[in-house]
C-alpha cells in the first residue's frame, strides 16, 4: 500500500508480482543440471544441454526458463514435438514446434524422438501447485489405463517397440526397434505386426493422442517412435511387464514347431 502526494490518507493499488520460483533441477544420463531462477537452459545440437552426436535432433530445440512466477519450457525447433509427462504417467502434453507450457508438477520428464532414436530429460520443479493422484492397472486381461484400455496383444506390440526404452539404466537416449525386428521378437509375421500397429494407433488417436496419425510417410514411420514417447510417459507399459515378451515368443515357437511336425506327419 502507498500514498498520493496529494491526500496522504488514500491508498494506491500496487501491481501484484509474482515471486521468482526457485531453482529447477535438470538430469540427463545421470548428469546433473542447476536453472536458477533468471537464467535460460536449452536444449539441442548446441546449448546448456548440447547432444551433438545426433544430426536429426534441431540445433536449437527447447528452451527452459523462469517467468510469471512459474517455469516452462518451449518447443523453438521447426518440426520435432516434445511429449511433457508427470513421471507417474497421469498427466502429459505433446508439444509442438513454436508452443510452450508451463511446469506445474515437482516430477516430470521431458521425451522426444529425433531420428531412429528416443531421448528422455528428468525435470525436478519446486514450489509446485499441484499434485497428480494415482490409478491402478487390472491384473488379468485387457488393461486400462486413465482412458486407455488395450488389449494384450496391443500390450505386447507396444512392449516389443518400448524393450529397448524400458531396459535402459536412468535417463538418456534408447533406439526405436524396426517393425520387423519387433515382430521378430514377438513370434509375429509381419502382416500381423503391421494390423496390430494400425489398429493400436487407430485406438489411440480416437482418444486424442497425437502424432499417430498423418500425411503419407509420417503415419508409416514416425508413429512407431511416438507410439513409444506416449506409452513410457503414460506408463501403458513398464519393465515389470518385459517377462511377457519371452512367454509371447516361446508360445509363438512351440505353436510353429507343433503345426511343422503336423505337415510332416501328414506327409
Amino acid at each position: 500500500m502507498t500514498t498520493t502526494a496529494e491526500n496522504p490518507t488514500e491508498e494506491v493499488d500496487q501491481p501484484e508480482v509474482s515471486p521468482e520460483p526457485a531453482g529447477l533441477e535438470i538430469e540427463f544420463c545421470g548428469e546433473i543440471y542447476k536453472v536458477d531462477p533468471g537464467k535460460t537452459f536449452t536444449i539441442g545440437r548446441v546449448g546448456s544441454l548440447a547432444i551433438d552426436d545426433n544430426p536429426f535432433l534441431h540445433r536449437n530445440f527447447l528452451v527452459i526458463e523462469s517467468h510469471n512466477g512459474l517455469w516452462w519450457v518451449t518447443n523453438v525447433g521447426s518440426r520435432i514435438a516434445v511429449t511433457v509427462a508427470e513421471t507417474t504417467g497421469m498427466l502429459q502434453s505433446w508439444i509442438g514446434p513454436g508452443s510452450q507450457i508451463p511446469l506445474v508438477v515437482h516430477d516430470m520428464s521431458l521425451v522426444f524422438t529425433a531420428g531412429p532414436t528416443t531421448y528422455e530429460i528428468d525435470l525436478t520443479v519446486p514450489d509446485t501447485m499441484y499434485e497428480v493422484s494415482s490409478t491402478g492397472r487390472e491384473e488379468a486381461g485387457e488393461t486400462t489405463i486413465g482412458q486407455v484400455t488395450l488389449t494384450p496383444s496391443q500390450r505386447l506390440l507396444i512392449l516389443a517397440l518400448a524393450e529397448n526404452w524400458l531396459k535402459r539404466v536412468g535417463t538418456g537416449p534408447s533406439d526405436i526397434p524396426r517393425s520387423e525386428e519387433a515382430a521378430s521378437r514377438l513370434g509375429w509375421t509381419q502382416t500381423r505386426f503391421n494390423r496390430k500397429l494400425d489398429n493400436v494407433c487407430d485406438k489411440l488417436d480416437r482418444l486424442g493422442v497425437k502424432g499417430l496419425r498423418g500425411g503419407q510417410g509420417v503415419h508409416a514411420t514416425y508413429r512407431r517412435a511416438r507410439l513409444v514417447e506416449y506409452a513410457v510417459a503414460s506408463q501403458l507399459v513398464t519393465v515389470e511387464d518385459l517377462p511377457l515378451l519371452d512367454e509371447e515368443f516361446e508360445a509363438n515357437r512351440r505353436a510353429k514347431a507343433a503345426e511343422a511336425s503336423s505337415r510332416g506327419k501328414k506327409r
